[in-house]
């Protein structure tokens, strides 16, 4: 095992705390939540989603807390970018991460990027829409305290749900107030 090599990794995970959701300061949000502060709410959606969709709550949150750490080596980049840019795909950056780790932890992050980038499980399934699911509600979050463009957001996380509980927590938002929570 090569303790330094994990502790490295745990470093550079780290750095998810600072990187903002880039997206967001194009909708006029100042300060937009991190990618770990996104990360956390997308792993806790995914277990709730995978438990009401008959799917393992531990996998789906599991495979959602690895979906965007490749953002350590590329920022969040905006959609807008990308007709600029080549960004690596996820399993290519993920795969230069991890290369320098002991061969169990090794395959452990491959494999849960591999499938989530791949659906190839109800638990992927769930991982993704929670990655939706938490957008749509950070969009929300931001139009309740005045931020105005967000629709597109709203609009875009709708489209790409794909589980049945996904979509009717998506409709079940978009008529609560964020605010809601608050006494139930």
């Amino acid at each position: 095992m090569s303790a330094d090599a994990l502790a490295a990794f745990g470093y550079e995970l780290g750095v998810l705390k600072r990187i903002r959701r880039s997206g967001w300061w194009q909708a006029g949000v100042r300060d937009p939540e991190s990618v770990g502060e996104h990360s956390l709410r997308t792993a806790q959606l995914a277990a709730l989603l995978a438990a009401e969709e008959g799917a393992s709550p531990e996998r789906a949150a599991f495979l959602a807390l690895w979906h965007d750490t490749q953002e350590t080596r590329t920022g969040d980049l905006p959609h807008s970018a990308a007709p600029y840019l080549r960004k690596p795909a996820p399993r290519e950056i993920t795969a230069d991460q991890t290369a320098g780790l002991p061969p169990a932890s090794r395959s452990l992050v491959r494999s849960a990027v591999d499938e989530y980038e791949t659906r190839s499980s109800a638990e992927a399934l769930c991982a993704k829409d929670a990655d939706k699911l938490e957008m749509l509600l950070q969009a929300l979050e931001y139009r309740d305290v005045g931020v105005q463009r967000v629709d597109e957001w709203i609009e875009s996380a709708r489209k790409g749900l794909t589980t049945e509980t996904a979509r009717k927590v998506a409709e079940a938002a978009l008529t609560l107030s964020p605010l809601s929570w608050r006494g139930r």
